[in-house]
């Protein structure tokens, strides 16, 4: 019976890492919506808007967008991204038209673009310091781009359009998408500026590092599950 209980606890450390992680399946294993639930269950609420300062919802009502998605901003205006405290975590990742779901490298065109990294229950600002150029941004958050969770700030009304940046996204697909690296917030940008990397908010996940990235929340998984194997291991032996 001690054996047989064990082996239960066992059996759920996997699914309990992934659960603190906050990881999403590709798609294939599961569908992308089967996660807004649990998104849901942490609507995020970005107070309204003041006079030179926007504030973005991530995963507004639970669903896999950001509200709003279309922004016009001019010069030192403040705008601040609200992640909810949900088991799914989120991230702003500037990005570039022609490739809306890969984080914009420096080139000989641009600079480096901001990434708060993947985070949850925080908040990230960044400063628009050229509204002659569009911004373009998603979540790198395993399939989200491909279903559309991008948006855009200071898109052109014909061409490169906020409509258009979202149908090249979908157009590459949950399955299409490349699977982009978390190596925690970036600060700088092309056309606006991070100065500072995600504040916490209400409880947020356990960081290993600043802004209470991806990586935090792995380290917060694994720690779980090392708790939950003790608690196996003395089942087993008493």
């Amino acid at each position: 019976m001690m054996f047989k209980t064990a082996a239960a606890i066992c059996s759920l450390l996997p699914s309990l890492a992934l659960a603190q992680y906050g990881y999403n399946p590709p798609a294939g294993n599961s569908s992308p919506t089967t996660s807004s639930a649990a998104a849901a269950a942490a609507v995020p609420s970005a107070p309204a808007n003041t006079d030179g300062h926007i504030n973005v919802d991530v995963a507004a009502g639970g669903q896999f967008v950001f509200s709003p998605a279309n922004i016009t901003a001019p010069n030192n205006t403040v705008v601040t991204f609200f992640f909810p405290n949900a088991g799914i975590t989120h991230s702003v990742t500037q990005s570039s038209f022609a490739a809306p779901c890969t984080y914009l490298a420096a080139s000989s065109n641009n600079s480096a673009g901001f990434d708060s990294g993947l985070t949850a229950g925080t908040q990230f600002s960044i400063t628009i310091t050229d509204d002659t150029k569009p911004i373009w941004f998603h979540c790198k958050q395993i399939t989200h781009c491909g279903i559309g969770m991008v948006g855009s700030i200071n898109a052109p009304t014909t061409g490169n359009t906020h409509a258009n940046f979202v149908a090249a996204a979908m157009a590459i697909g949950a399955a299409g998408e490349p699977t982009e690296a978390d190596n925690g917030p970036t600060t700088g940008g092309f056309g606006a500026l991070a100065t500072a990397p995600p504040t916490s908010g209400t409880a947020a996940p356990t960081s290993g590092g600043s802004g209470g990235s991806g990586n935090g929340a792995l380290q917060t998984g694994m720690s779980m599950a090392a708790v939950l194997a003790g608690v196996a291991a003395a089942v087993s032996f008493a």
